[in-house]
């Protein structure tokens, strides 16, 4: 009986003591609000497989890291002068690789940021920065007819942009607009993917300010001055393209005396231009001409109607276009129905007797023909 009442003193003993020790324990949560959740491991996330990026399609995620001076003279990839098209041929199966962007030596350091430019041995940035192409732009007779299509729109949307690099024909040239994030960071990985890129700038629309571009719009209000400062800056949003093509602008293209001095700005830095084709008052064209500045219209906006059946109707009356003249141009936004249609139409070009260029290769044989 004295056993038993001792054993009892002991294990109450002991129980205070665990009481004390887990009241003087700090909470190792702070007395933050918590909860425990159940997951239901049916519903749990497939792990992501990281594998290495091929030459031809590199994962599309954009870096996060800060971007190097691009106009800086340290040694690396990014300092490599442009290879020319013999070396741009992949060995195994004839891919093409681009080479990694900027070229330092046609990169000018600016308050705005890097601005193209000629280079000190005359190479032009819509050179050196093109996509070759297997094929001369316009066929010989009974060669297959050629077609560049150009999807704008690029690098607002993390994946519109990653899907376009991902799955468009790497002969598809892409735009990028001037206000994402990172905008390098997505020009590099869409060359590495094999796609030449081209800068989208705002102008101004007939309806305008009720229709707004965006900052930095070039406006026909505005002084030659201003419209020049607004220019730079869009230029140097990033580097690595080969000319640009227009986002909206209507009412600047056909103001001739406004539209002049940004042309000539292009055919200084060794640019080329391409007017999207959805003003038939545009006056790019004549200004070109006079100008000597590489130049081309599109002949068919792919997505003017927004549906499956109209984005490949349109598709097709481009094929007609291509056939009729020996090659075309189209461009279409960068909907994911649109980059849908253009993977499957894609797909049954060779068959039809059509091939894919880059726009900068239509631009070229359009100017020197």
């Amino acid at each position: 009986m004295r056993a038993l009442s001792i054993t009892s003193a002991v294990v109450t003993l002991l129980l205070a003591a665990a009481v004390g020790l887990f009241m003087l324990t700090p909470d190792p949560l702070g007395g933050e609000p918590h909860a425990l959740l159940a997951i239901d491991p049916a519903k749990r996330p497939a792990a992501r497989r990281v594998t290495a990026p091929s030459p031809r399609r590199a994962p599309v995620q954009p870096q996060q890291t800060a971007e190097k001076d691009p106009g800086a003279s340290t040694p690396g990839p990014a300092n490599r002068p442009a290879m020319p098209v013999a070396a741009a041929l992949i060995a195994s199966g004839g891919e093409i690789t681009l080479p990694p962007v900027p070229d330092k030596d046609l990169v000018e350091q600016s308050r705005y940021g890097p601005l193209p430019k000629v280079g000190a041995d005359n190479r032009r940035p819509s050179d050196a920065y093109a996509r070759p192409s297997v094929v001369a732009a316009r066929p010989q007779q009974g060669e297959p007819a050629r077609i560049a299509l150009l999807v704008n729109g690029l690098g607002l949307s993390q994946q519109v942009t990653t899907d376009a690099i991902a799955k468009l024909p790497a002969a598809v040239t892409l735009a990028f607009g001037p206000y994402g994030r990172n905008l390098q960071g997505w020009v590099r990985q869409a060359r590495g993917a094999g796609h030449e890129v081209m800068l989208q700038i705002p102008l101004e629309p007939f309806d305008y300010p009720d229709n707004d571009p965006g900052p930095q719009t070039l406006l026909t209000s505005l002084s030659a001055e201003e419209n020049q400062k607004r220019l730079l800056w869009l230029l140097a949003r990033f580097t690595g393209y080969t000319g640009i093509t227009n986002y909206m602008g209507a009412k600047f293209a056909a103001a001739q005396e406004a539209f002049l001095p940004v042309l000539e700005e292009l055919r200084a830095r060794g640019l080329i231009y391409l007017d999207d084709g959805t003003s038939a008052r545009s006056t790019a064209g004549s200004i070109a001409r006079d100008l000597g500045l590489g130049f081309s219209v599109a002949r068919v906006q792919i997505d003017m109607d927004k549906t499956s059946e109209g984005i490949d109707q349109a598709l097709a009356k481009l094929e007609s276009a291509a056939l009729e003249n020996g090659f075309a141009i189209g461009v279409g936004t960068s909907l994911p129905i649109t980059i849908q249609r253009i993977v499957a139409w894609a797909e049954m070009l060779e068959q039809k007797g059509i091939v894919l260029i880059p726009v900068s290769a239509a631009i070229q044989a359009q100017h020197q023909s």
